[in-house]
């Protein structure tokens, strides 16, 4: 079990898109973003804690290779502690796994509000997702439908 969830825009957006935001306070009790994620996002959210970033630094090295909701994201996350990271691009997954943190995508955060009972089915919530250009490949619906013990839609 983490202590802290830290959040990046992308799962923000994207679960804003398909009006399905409230499900992240639904999984998670506390979840926590630097003020560059905000500022990415939008509209302030009432259970959205905005806290910034201590290391400046680090976020100035993680700057280099990604953007500033990221970098502070990781950063974020990184102060924290015991930390659960939601995350989705590629590369940054990849730099915040190298540094120790665990991360889960939109994809994740979906597959934890099906397995506790907070939405009844993924299937619909991951079509939506495609519907609003969120980039979902084969291999990862199938994967998502398969751990949550669904049937993949019949094309």
């Amino acid at each position: 079990m983490t202590d802290h969830v830290v959040i990046d825009s992308t799962c923000l957006i994207a679960l804003e898109r398909i009006d399905q935001l409230a499900l992240i306070p639904q999984i998670f009790p506390t979840i926590i973003a630097p003020p560059g994620v905000q500022s990415e996002f939008g509209d302030p959210i009432n259970w959205l804690t905005v806290q910034p970033v201590k290391n400046s630094v680090v976020v100035a090295a993680l700057k280099t290779q990604l953007d500033d909701g990221e970098a502070q994201a990781i950063a974020l996350a990184l102060e924290l502690g015991n930390a659960l990271l939601i995350l989705d691009d590629k590369k940054a997954r990849r730099v915040a796994q190298q540094l120790g943190l665990k991360v889960i995508g939109t994809i994740g955060v979906l597959i934890d509000a099906k397995r506790k009972g907070v939405i009844p089915a993924i299937a619909p919530l991951l079509t939506a997702l495609e519907k609003v250009n969120f980039r979902l490949t084969p291999a990862l619906h199938y994967e998502a439908l398969r751990l949550c013990d669904e049937e993949s839609p019949s094309e």
